[in-house]
């Protein structure tokens, strides 16, 4: 298993992020954090360890700069969110290490809009898709744009972000499906609860990273 804690070189600013890559990796899954959600967030860092014990990548980095992160508002930019993953997916694809390997997005809150977004951008190079408590009804617009296979993941006791992700999932064009994780709030924080999202994650990376013949158009 390779480790990398690594500056990612955008256009106009450095980005901090931690690379992991198993033996025999079957793709890389790059999550996409919004609303200050950092690398070193412990969640993301079970979530990260749980998808890798089943031979996929991960990168977890910062969308933002720490000095951007001070600002309230930047977390919500979607514009914003979702350049930097575009530059970062870019990155990836051109990397020695990652180059060959499908990619995927996983994205949570904020970042789950940038991944849609970025999705959309991308096309067929985003092998999947899967938003987990995300609010990819702030780019409903781009929704029906998205052809990568989409899950979205939502805590059965976070009423408003039911709803948030039922308009989106009625936009979404691609083949998608939506998972209710019962007793959970938006962040997972439950008892079992973010492995229950994790293994739902897993399952739908693992389908179509293998998957030859994963569009239906």
């Amino acid at each position: 298993m390779k480790k990398f804690e690594m500056d990612i070189p955008l256009k106009s600013v450095i980005l901090k992020g931690n690379m992991v890559i198993p033996d025999k990796a079957t793709g890389m899954v790059i999550f996409s954090n919004g609303s200050g959600s950092k690398r070193s967030n412990s969640r993301n860092k079970i979530l990260a360890e749980l998808i890798q014990n089943k031979n996929i990548g991960t990168l977890v980095f910062n969308l933002l700069t720490e000095e951007e992160d001070l600002v309230y508002e930047n977390k919500y930019n979607i514009d914003l969110l979702v350049s930097r993953l575009i530059e970062t997916t870019e990155w990836l694809i051109q990397n020695k290490h990652t180059k060959d390997l499908p990619i995927g997005y996983f994205g949570a809150s904020t970042g789950a809009a940038a991944a849609m977004r970025a999705a959309a951008y991308f096309g067929k190079i985003i092998k999947a898709v899967v938003s987990r408590g995300g609010r990819p009804d702030m780019v409903i617009n781009t929704l029906s744009q998205v052809i990568s296979p989409t899950l979205l993941i939502v805590g059965g006791i976070d009423v408003p972000i039911i709803g948030m992700n039922k308009m989106a999932f009625d936009e979404l064009q691609s083949v998608k499906e939506m998972k209710i994780v019962p007793k959970a709030t938006q962040l997972f924080k439950e008892p079992g609860k973010l492995q229950e999202a994790a293994e739902l994650a897993i399952v739908w990376f693992k389908r179509y990273f293998i998957k030859k013949e994963q569009y239906s158009f």
